[in-house]
């Protein structure tokens, strides 16, 4: 004869399945939350081949907020504690390493030059607009890149009102309102490239100040592929202009340049090794349409580089950058 279940046995069976699965998510989010976390904090720890991969992770590191978000928001609605309590791994870090450029910048001391870091694309249809744009931030210093012969004329021209003072080098140039002297080439010519190809340069800036050592670098290209992140070129070029300012003689030395890289990534440690970069604001300025990265840099030595913000988009691919730079 067939037993019948009684009704409140089978109800409880049954209950215990979603409580399971729940749990089970949990876990699942808490141990993401957790890998997360020590991505975050352990970047330098990933291996570097094949194909860069932590290069790759630093380029985009920033974004890991996002991800917390949305493991943040995962969580409450799984009302999952187990995963809300991994979750403060992550958020910790991400606040410790990146909380700061969230802050509006601190007010400037009376020993300040405001620059201006901008790539104006050799493709750039209006150079005149582009200029006049840059102008408007009232930089003491504005340092260009991609700057090409068709358009050196209509930059020169259209800057010197307010900057009487310029060096072009190559495809760079740096504009200023103080006199220039001791104008370069940095050669920071990658091994692998054979044509005609120079975009680096140093000059003095005869401040209010005292002199500063100004350099202007635009480095290499990275391409994202099948193979991962193709950086060679630009990390052999950053050693190459990280040797020639750890020779400057002129202290303080500011560096403004498109290093097609962001700080977190390694591939700029001889450059942020002895360099300070901006500490508040995110400046995120490629691609100009939706702006993913900070590859637009400004860096100092004797000088701390304040508040760094982006400028409404010209005519060119990249977002201009200013920042206020306090000299020692």
């Amino acid at each position: 004869m067939t037993e019948r279940a009684e009704p409140g046995a089978v109800a409880a069976e049954t209950s215990v399945v979603p409580g399971v699965g729940q749990r089970r998510r949990g876990w699942l989010i808490a141990g993401v939350a957790v890998v997360l976390g020590g991505v975050l904090e352990f970047h330098r720890l990933v291996p570097n081949w094949p194909g860069r991969p932590g290069s790759l992770i630093e380029s985009f590191l920033p974004w890991g907020g996002v991800l917390v978000v949305v493991l943040l928001l995962v969580a409450f609605v799984r009302r999952s504690a187990v995963a809300l309590v991994a979750l403060l791994l992550p958020v910790g870090v991400w606040v410790d390493t990146f909380g700061g450029l969230l802050l509006p910048g601190e007010e400037g001391g009376g020993r300040e030059l405001v620059v201006v870091q901008h790539n104006v694309s050799d493709e750039n249809r209006d150079p005149a607009g582009t200029a006049r744009a840059l102008i408007e931030a009232g930089a003491d210093l504005v340092a260009l890149e991609e700057i090409v012969d068709p358009q050196v004329a209509a930059y020169e021209k259209a800057l010197a009102g307010d900057y009487p003072h310029h060096v072009v080098r190559g495809t760079v140039g740096l504009w200023s309102k103080h006199p220039l002297w001791g104008e370069q080439v940095v050669d920071i010519k990658p091994r692998s490239i054979e044509e005609g190809w120079s975009r680096g340069l140093r000059a003095v800036v005869r401040s209010p100040y005292g002199d500063v050592a100004a350099y202007v670098a635009h480095l290499p290209s990275v391409r994202v592929g099948v193979g991962g992140l193709a950086s060679q070129r630009r990390d052999e070029s950053a050693a190459l202009l990280g040797r020639a300012i750890a020779g400057e003689s002129v202290e303080p030395v500011i560096l403004l340049g498109d290093l097609n890289g962001v700080v977190e990534d390694r591939g700029l440690r001889p450059l942020t090794s002895q360099l300070a970069f901006a500490e508040s604001g995110f400046a995120f300025s490629f691609p100009a349409a939706f702006p993913l990265a900070r590859i637009d840099q400004v860096m100092a030595r004797s000088a701390a580089v304040g508040h760094i913000r982006t400028l409404p988009a010209t005519g060119s691919d990249h977002l201009p950058v200013v920042a206020r730079v306090t000299l020692e």
